[in-house]
């Protein structure tokens, strides 16, 4: 398909912007990025937040996130992927404690994760209050509020699967490294979800209602 082969062209592409970026820079726009966020009254008025913990490089850090959200009283979930019924899927299931985000142990692509021991009886998002906002991850996004991914669709799955339980849906906010905003349209097919907001390091914020 078309749209796939220009969604692998784009993604090579931003692989090379992004593994140029140095660590300072990267680290000078998440605090910029951050300091926004949580300014945001979406956040600020949000009881449950769902929030990808960041790599060690190649996009904005969520660990200040993450910090201010427990101290705020929010309920904590973050992506725990998994295989059911041979697919690999992913849930979002609850941080307990911010001592419990700072000893999770890193993954392939070194971030910081749950291990299957630490899984059981654990709340999902899906079988509690849900959620009232999402901290999108992404390789790449547009003025559209069109979201590349890693190729994997597992936010568009999840997303779905939310969707189809006839939840009100939560809020998304993608946060973006400047050299991640791209001036053409990205491709997107039916099953890809439109975000809400993107917070950019460079101190922009979209929004699609405005």
């Amino acid at each position: 398909m078309a749209s796939q082969t220009a969604k692998r062209d784009l993604r090579k592409q931003l692989r090379l912007t992004l593994s140029n970026l140095s660590s300072s820079s990267i680290a000078y726009q998440s605090g910029i990025a951050t300091a926004k966020f949580l300014s945001l009254p979406e956040y600020q008025n949000a009881k449950s937040i769902a929030v990808y913990l960041s790599m060690p490089s190649g996009e904005l850090s969520t660990s200040r996130i993450v910090e201010d959200a427990f101290k705020s009283g929010k309920k904590v979930y973050i992506p725990y992927i998994h295989m059911s019924d041979k697919v690999s899927i992913m849930d979002m299931l609850s941080l307990e404690s911010i001592t419990e985000f700072k000893s999770l142990q890193p993954d392939k692509w070194g971030i910081p994760s749950l291990q299957p021991t630490q899984v059981v009886d654990r709340r999902n998002c899906l079988t509690e209050d849900g959620l009232d906002l999402v901290v999108m991850p992404g390789m790449a996004f547009d003025r559209g509020f069109r979201r590349l991914g890693h190729g994997k669709g597992y936010y568009d799955h999840f997303l779905t699967r939310y969707s189809n339980q006839s939840r009100i849906m939560p809020f998304l906010v993608a946060l973006a490294l400047q050299e991640q905003i791209v001036s053409e349209n990205i491709p997107v097919v039916a099953h890809d979800w439109i975000i809400d907001a993107i917070v950019v390091g460079d101190g922009q914020y979209m929004d699609r209602r405005s």
